[in-house]
């Protein structure tokens, strides 16, 4: 694997199970599992700089032992005529490798224990754990397993099977090593051939102990029978060469190591046939398939995160849509008095000289002051000084008070719900998003048992209520809301009230520049019977706020639909208030009234919804909010990586690249 592919399958070993908690999907058990066979199987054995592993096995008396010590140079495992001998799997190691403490763990990994080095050749026929030797031959990039008999036993109950099984596991290749005695044991070859279907086929090279007399057709017939009882039809296919080694009593005797022969004319001598095998392409070959199969359960993983993702989309939606209802809902009530009269000041201080002087001189001041005299004189005892913020009355406070604690009663119970309940027209954006991203999730999930959202009449033209459940990723936030006490949330933001009716600094900037609006959309010289714009210019302009609310005829109330920016960042939100118009005035007039009223009303509101929000989040939804949002910006990150990833391995898996 190319060094690129070989990081990119580190860091899709990462981003998985990140991704997988982050959105609280997946047995856990399961994840761990992937992990471990990306770790055991792929990346120990994709490292560029891994060697490559061959187990001798065979049967007992086979002289795997003494292969083994032929191989190293060095008499380390115990040899002899005795069966069984040798009871647990001894690694050889270049010295050159001693050092490498990850290459003995990934070596040990099958065996689940640690590597412990020999001390004493003797250890080797008790049972135990693995263990090594280094060795000073010149396969530096070769490590050999020496492995116990695993036809040792009687009746089925063979004793060193399952340790044959793990040194397989940890093996690239096999040296299956066999005698004249036990070529055609059945038995032995359907062991191995069993192993290897449960853990990928290794290829493997023969050597035939054989008597000298053999001939070389003999020899070959009997290997073909020992490469049939493993791979069966697919023999040639994995067989790597033959080689034989003729009885020898000095080699018998521990004082020669054996001489390996090839069968086939021009084939290479058995350390230089070693050498020569390209470890990265076999391994690839072998475990290719495991690749492919990580990379597929991957992109379950991955497909499975999409949908989990969606749905914490859509929580968060709706519940920050809930939120800005509720934000609403605490804003009922308009504290119409105390903003038109700031308004009023405000309008008065930014007068143009000449309109001054002429309020001063009352020379334009004749039959509009005559009629409204008595409104003028309500609303000189009603004027404040200039600079102070007008006493907001009792009435709003009051209605503030219930409207308030009303709003925080449902967000508190939306926010530790199971489900969010939030309702929106056929024609609101949002509502409309949030309907087709449970469409997309139903399809996905193939959730036809699903109940569809409930359509109900309600409001201006159709609607719809959606019922959202809550994502797992904020059950912690949840269970912390839950635990603390809701009376002591509600008086916190109760407490806070005169932050919510305060007309601050910000707001009367924004009002300011209303009133410079105001003024470039005005005539100076326009007929005072005509305009209200006129009418509000000459006369002290309290005088004129308070006609329009003094004299307002309740029957007569006007409707006025203030649009105001939602939580979303889109304008989802309406507010309607009855504004109050006066009798008497014509339709046009009545017109600009509503003009010049409406964005006062939305300068107000916009204000004490950013005000209200921020209480709500510092006390209700704020750490929910918080936990959604860093999970679905962690999600989304590691979706985009893992899907890149996926793509350049799968081509490694194709075999596009190696």
């Amino acid at each position: 694997m190319k060094p690129v592919l070989y990081d990119a399958l580190k860091q899709l070993r990462d981003h998985i199970p990140r991704l997988a908690d982050s959105l609280k999907i997946g047995n856990d058990e399961s994840i761990r599992s992937w992990q471990d066979i990306v770790d055991a199987k792929l990346l120990s054995r994709f490292a560029p700089d891994f060697p490559m592993v061959a187990a001798i096995c065979g049967g007992g008396s086979s002289g795997k032992s003494t292969l083994f010590n032929s191989l190293v140079r060095e008499p380390v495992a115990p040899t002899g005529g005795t069966a069984g001998l040798n009871r647990r799997v001894l690694f050889s190691i270049p010295a050159a490798r001693a050092g490498q403490t990850q290459l003995l763990a990934d070596l040990a990994r099958p065996f689940q224990a640690e590597l412990q080095p020999l001390q004493d050749s003797a250890q080797l026929t008790t049972p135990g754990e693995p263990l090594y030797a280094l060795n000073q031959s010149a396969l530096n990039n070769l490590i050999l397993l020496d492995t116990p008999d695993f036809d040792t036993g009687a009746q089925g109950a063979y004793t060193n099977r399952e340790t044959t099984r793990m040194a397989l596991e940890a093996s690239d290749i096999l040296i299956y090593v066999f005698t004249n005695s036990n070529y055609n044991n059945r038995d032995n070859t359907d062991f191995i051939a069993r192993m290897l279907t449960g853990i990928g086929m290794r290829k493997c090279f023969l050597v035939y102990r054989v008597y000298p007399n053999f001939t070389r057709q003999e020899v070959h017939d009997h290997a073909m029978t020992v490469a049939r009882g493993i791979y069966g039809d697919q023999a040639n296919q994995f067989l790597l060469g033959v080689y034989r080694t003729d009885e020898d009593n000095q080699v018998a005797a521990g004082r020669q190591f054996m001489k390996l022969t090839p069968l086939e004319k021009g084939d290479p001598e058995f350390s230089t046939a070693l050498a020569s095998i390209d470890g990265a392409a076999l391994r690839f070959e072998l475990y290719g398939s495991i690749l492919s199969d990580v990379i597929q359960q991957a992109a379950q993983v991955t497909n499975q995160s999409k949908i989990s993702r969606d749905e914490l989309q859509l929580y968060l939606d709706a519940l920050q849509m809930a939120q800005s209802h509720s934000v609403q809902e605490a804003l009922k009530h308009f504290p119409m008095d105390r903003v038109m009269r700031r308004f009023a000041q405000i309008w008065a201080r930014t007068d143009p000289p000449h309109v001054k002087f002429m309020r001063r001189t009352g020379n334009v001041i004749e039959f509009p002051l005559k009629m409204l005299l008595g409104a003028a004189g309500w609303a000189r005892e009603q004027l404040l000084p200039e600079g102070r913020d007008p006493t907001p009355a009792k009435e709003f406070v009051k209605k503030l008070d219930e409207d308030l604690a009303t709003a925080v009663t449902k967000m508190n119970y939306q926010a530790v719900s199971s489900q969010i309940s939030v309702s929106g027209s056929l024609r609101d954006p949002i509502a409309g998003k949030m309907a087709e991203i449970i469409e997309n999730i139903r399809a996905a999930r193939h959730l036809d048992k699903a109940q569809p959202p409930t359509a109900a009449p309600s409001g201006e033209g159709p609607a719809r209520t959606l019922l959202v459940d809550a994502h797992p990723v904020v059950r912690s936030a949840q269970e912390e809301l839950r635990a603390r006490d809701f009376k002591s949330i509600l008086q916190t933001i109760l407490a806070e009230k005169d932050n919510i009716v305060a007309i601050t600094r910000d707001m009367e900037k924004d009002l300011e520049k209303l009133a410079d609006h105001f003024r470039s959309k005005m005539g100076l010289w326009r007929k005072i019977n005509q305009t209200f714009w006129a009418f509000l210019n000459v006369l002290p302009a309290t005088v004129a706020v308070t006609y329009v609310l003094s004299t307002g005829d309740p029957v007569g109330a006007a409707g006025i639909k203030v649009k105001l920016a939602g939580l979303f960042g889109a304008k989802d939100l309406y507010a309607l208030f009855a504004i109050p118009v006066t009798t008497g005035l014509k339709s046009a007039d009545r017109k600009q009234i509503e003009e010049m009223l409406t964005p006062i009303v939305q300068t107000w509101l916009n204000h004490k919804l950013n005000t209200v929000q921020q209480l709500f989040e510092a006390n209700i939804t704020g750490a929910i909010l918080t936990s959604a949002r860093q999970n679905l910006e962690d999600a989304n990150g590691l979706i985009s990586a893992s899907e890149s990833l996926m793509t350049a391995l799968t081509h490694q898996a194709k075999g596009a690249e190696i």
